[in-house]
């Protein structure tokens, strides 16, 4: 029979009656609380409640946000329209000059800062310059009017021209400025112009009809937009040698026919070419209608040939 001493009974019910927290538990369990659904409903309630609340935006706020978000918008592309527009201006307020000239009067010109026909001097005197110039396109029109150079047939077909450039196409694309502006008389007989799509045969009514015509840029060769304005045609202009005189100021039709005159005279002693049979001369335009007259350079030309040829 096991024997329990006073000493042991004595400490358990000691142990018995002592509190809950007192109690050395070998393997305490965290006490977790118990939330009824109703309690704890209220809690979250209340804790919604108590956090900040964003105010409404109002109708007028958001067309205000609206504007500013816009007006933000439109001023980037302001800032690189007005960037494109600084480039383009630079290219006629800062001009380039020709590598050479033959005379005081040419020493002043100046021409735009854009892409014009390819061509190499082949000699020059102090009178003309022979150049060879390479093929390239023009979109060309006829012009209104007797002369080549009044005003209203002049700015009507610069604008023609000027629109076809500018997307007024098959396929609305903007192309980039040239130089010069040629200016032709159109000649009374048949002229073929050879063009990216079938050749065409245009016959004029009379000599006091003259074309003008815009160089195209080189980078569309002849893979050139065709022109939704019927009167616009777009022609190959083939290599040719051609004698030019510059001079400055203003184009007008008593001044083209003294400068043609003296261009022939003075070809007359050229020991290596001569004038083609049956040509008429070109007047090319280089600068915009706001140059100073003694800044402008002007050109009349006539094609010729070989005199071995």
């Amino acid at each position: 029979m096991m024997m329990i001493s006073s000493s042991s009974i004595t400490s358990s019910l000691s142990l018995l009656s002592s509190s809950p927290e007192k109690l050395p538990l070998r393997n305490p369990i965290q006490r977790c609380p118990i939330t009824y659904s109703g309690f704890r409903t209220a809690s979250v309630n209340r804790a919604i409640r108590r956090q900040p609340q964003s105010p409404a935006v109002s109708a007028t706020e958001s067309r205000v946000s609206l504007v500013l978000a816009l007006a933000s918008q439109a001023s980037s592309v302001s800032q690189r329209l007005l960037a494109d527009l600084a480039m383009e201006t630079a290219k006629y307020v800062f001009p380039k000059r020709f590598d050479s000239s033959t005379n005081l009067e040419e020493a002043f010109m100046s021409v735009p800062d854009l892409e014009t026909m390819n061509f190499r001097v082949l000699f020059r005197t102090d009178k003309y310059e022979i150049r060879q110039v390479e093929p390239y396109f023009v979109a060309e029109t006829i012009m209104p009017g007797e002369t080549g150079f009044d005003s209203y047939g002049a700015s009507k077909s610069f604008n023609v021209l000027a629109e076809y450039l500018f997307g007024k196409n098959t396929i609305k694309e903007k192309m980039e400025m040239t130089t010069p502006v040629v200016t032709r008389k159109v000649q009374s007989v048949g002229e073929k112009m050879e063009m990216t799509t079938p050749v065409i045969t245009s016959k004029a009514k009379d000599q006091n009809q003259w074309r003008m015509s815009f160089v195209m840029p080189s980078k569309y060769g002849s893979n050139l937009p065709l022109p939704k304005d019927t009167s616009v045609k777009i022609q190959e202009v083939p290599r040719k040698i051609v004698a030019v005189v510059a001079f400055s100021g203003y184009v007008t039709d008593e001044e083209i026919e003294r400068r043609e005159r003296e261009l022939r005279r003075a070809l007359q002693n050229d020991k290596k070419f001569r004038v083609r049979d049956g040509v008429s001369f070109e007047v090319a335009q280089y600068n915009p209608p706001f140059t100073l007259p003694f800044m402008r350079r002007n050109e009349v030309s006539l094609e010729v040939e070989n005199k071995e040829d």
